[in-house]
């Protein structure tokens, strides 16, 4: 099958079809084929983008080699197997799980799993055992991220970004930009590291430049107590660079550059968020402090080398003020 692009029409595989591609824990190089995609099975949709790379974030090391995978429009995890996650990472699906529309009818399967697998068995790898606390810990593509990709991928390999151009993730002025924003914030970086004392350019900050104007221990903790389908504004820059301290954070959750160009526009709650899975341990986390996601509004990857992952931000309601719905 020809890669698989931006655009295209694909029809998911046939449940028993995609059972055969996988190994007997659920797997196709790595990457787990999840309970909560087997409802998709049979139907066609639009691939979104390319998954060539992925943002690592399970130990921060940059970016991540993908092969034959890409992302379904906005296909995404509701957790309902993993203890109800909230984080609705977008889905990974291999090109094997998938039929372009026009294939023709009859094209047999690829068989590549080793033994195949069952429903049963793909329930039963969603939880991988308890920690010495006695807490479950589970299994998904985002905590298995590290096993289903082929190691690092570097900010100089220049096939990266002619993928993301020839795949239709990004274009020319994108990707150009999104080079040039990494290679300023790695002078920054090596500045601040050698030579401290000569960082003239705000301070060795990261592009695009947040600054906590907050003193520590001092941001915000008041609740909207925010609901499901309520509209909300995103304050100015100013407004919410003035709840972050030094570490650009607001009651521990940071403000990400990402999130920038959406200040001043109007959104919809799309739920609060108490529980998400800790990618590194498998552990299920518990949010007490107000946090939730907007719809609509994810992380766009400008700043980031056009990661087409498509991850939720996560807001604190100091940041957002709450709008009569008059629609």
């Amino acid at each position: 099958m020809n890669a698989l692009r931006t655009g295209d029409v694909v029809e998911v595989r046939s449940e028993a079809e995609i059972l055969r591609t996988l190994d007997a824990e659920g797997k196709l190089d790595g990457l787990p084929f999840m309970p909560e995609m087997l409802s998709f099975c049979g139907q066609r949709y639009r691939v979104r983008g390319r998954a060539h790379k992925a943002c690592d974030t399970i130990d921060w090391q940059q970016f991540r080699r993908m092969e034959s995978a890409v992302h379904l429009e906005e296909l995404r995890c509701d957790g309902s197997a993993h203890g109800g996650c909230q984080a609705g990472c977008l889905l990974f699906w291999k090109e094997a799980w998938l039929r372009p529309v026009a294939q023709q009818e009859g094209e047999r399967t690829p068989e590549t799993g080793a033994a195949g697998a069952s429903r049963e068995a793909l329930t039963a790898a969603t939880q991988i055992g308890t920690n010495e606390a006695g807490q479950t810990l589970f299994s998904c593509q985002a905590t298995q991220l590290t096993n289903a990709s082929k190691g690092l991928l570097p900010w100089w390999e220049p096939s990266q970004y002619v993928q993301d151009v020839a795949s239709g993730n990004s274009t020319v002025f994108r990707v150009v930009r999104a080079l040039l924003v990494g290679l300023f914030n790695r002078f920054q970086r090596a500045n601040a590291r050698f030579f401290p004392r000569f960082c003239v350019i705000r301070g060795c900050k990261r592009y695009p430049f947040i600054e906590g104007t907050a003193a520590s221990g001092s941001t915000p903790t008041g609740s909207l107590d925010l609901q499901p389908g309520e509209i909300v504004e995103i304050k100015s820059r100013e407004e919410i660079f003035a709840t972050l301290d030094g570490d650009d954070k607001t009651q521990g959750l940071r403000f990400d550059g990402e999130m920038l160009k959406y200040c001043g526009r109007r959104a919809r709650v799309l739920r609060r968020m108490e529980n998400i899975i800790d990618e590194k341990t498998g552990r299920m986390l518990r949010i007490r402090r107000d946090c939730v996601i907007l719809d609509g509004v994810i992380c766009a990857g400008d700043y980031h080398r056009s990661c087409p992952r498509a991850i939720y931000p996560y807001w604190r309601e100091a940041w957002l003020r709450r709008v009569e719905d008059r629609a």
